[in-house]
């Protein structure tokens, strides 16, 4: 890959996509389910102590998005304007396009209202789950800042990676059991709304990234050790429940901060299980020409999910 500006098809990704839409999908439905329940039976208890298992969803999709950006940019020459044209033409018309349908969707006394409900969801991507695309579009942003430093620091991928990961880990324990008792009303949006700022994600994307560049060696990696990575994502899930209730009954957490993404130990949770699927993934990629059905390869790579996934990132 390192020799070649050829773009390669990856039918390991075409997993990854399945997998992370359908658990996001599993995880929505769970909380639908679970506003449904009387909260001091034990159903609902059950439900919202491993209802935090699903997060790793929105982690998964940071890390391909920084896998496939890499893999279509890194490889070449990066033009910068170029680059920042095409990603955000791609991604603001869908994206404009879905905020004024929602909006519109809902009940305006006036054009005038109408706009100005449009507006703020546009720029504040604070309903309907579209803080993603609003990340995405901060990642464009950096996105040849990042490249630069891979390219300005070849032989130190490994310890950027490093770097990132204590950086990640720094944040999420600031984040849980600081940043609480702080004030932040008078803080910017995107510091005070930590989950709409694309640095509360970066892990993801340099791990993706560096598993681009150095994708052999990485997949190499992941089939060496994909029993330890499977071992390990059954226990830290199990753990999950653990931490629910430590979160609820020991630290007196509220519950949306007990199920919050942005904490330690699911940090630990959501590299170990994407690990994991990676491997999956590469199993399904194994197995796909000779041994699986022809509809589930067809499936897969279905361009309704691609174009669901992507949003514009190819």
């Amino acid at each position: 890959m390192q020799q070649s500006n050829k773009r390669i098809y990856l039918f390991e990704v075409d997993f990854f996509r399945i997998v992370f839409i359908l658990g996001v999908l599993a995880n929505h439905t769970t909380t639908l389910v679970t506003h449904k329940i009387s909260t001091h039976s034990m159903p609902y208890e059950i439900l919202m102590a491993t209802h935090i298992s699903l997060h790793f969803t929105r982690m998964g999709f940071m890390f391909v998005t920084g896998l496939v950006l890499f893999m279509n940019n890194y490889f070449k020459p990066m033009q910068i304007l170029k680059f920042w044209k095409k990603r955000y033409l791609g991604v603001l018309i869908p994206y404009l396009s879905w905020t004024a349908i929602l909006t519109g969707a809902e009940n305006h006394s006036s054009l005038g209202d109408f706009l100005e409900n449009w507006a703020h969801l546009s720029v504040y991507a604070d309903n309907y789950y579209m803080y993603y695309i609003l990340v995405t579009m901060q990642l464009y942003l950096i996105f040849p800042l990042i490249v630069w430093l891979f390219k300005r620091f070849l032989s130190y991928h490994h310890m950027i990676v490093i770097i990132s990961a204590v950086v990640q880990l720094g944040m999420l324990v600031f984040i849980k059991y600081q940043l609480p008792n702080i004030d932040t009303s008078g803080w910017p949006y995107l510091l005070k709304n930590y989950g709409f700022n694309v640095f509360v994600y970066q892990f993801y994307f340099i791990m993706g990234g560096c598993a681009a560049i150095h994708y052999q060696e990485f997949v190499a990696f992941i089939r060496k050790w994909h029993i330890w990575f499977g071992v390990s994502s059954l226990v830290f899930a199990c753990g999950t429940v653990l931490l629910y209730f430590y979160n609820v009954h020991v630290l007196n957490l509220t519950l949306n901060k007990a199920e919050e993404v942005h904490q330690p130990f699911i940090f630990i949770y959501d590299v170990v299980i994407i690990g994991y699927i990676v491997w999956l993934g590469l199993r399904y990629a194994d197995l796909r020409k000779n041994y699986l059905p022809k509809w589930i390869t067809n499936f897969a790579h279905m361009s309704i999910i691609r174009n669901v996934f992507y949003l514009g990132l190819n």
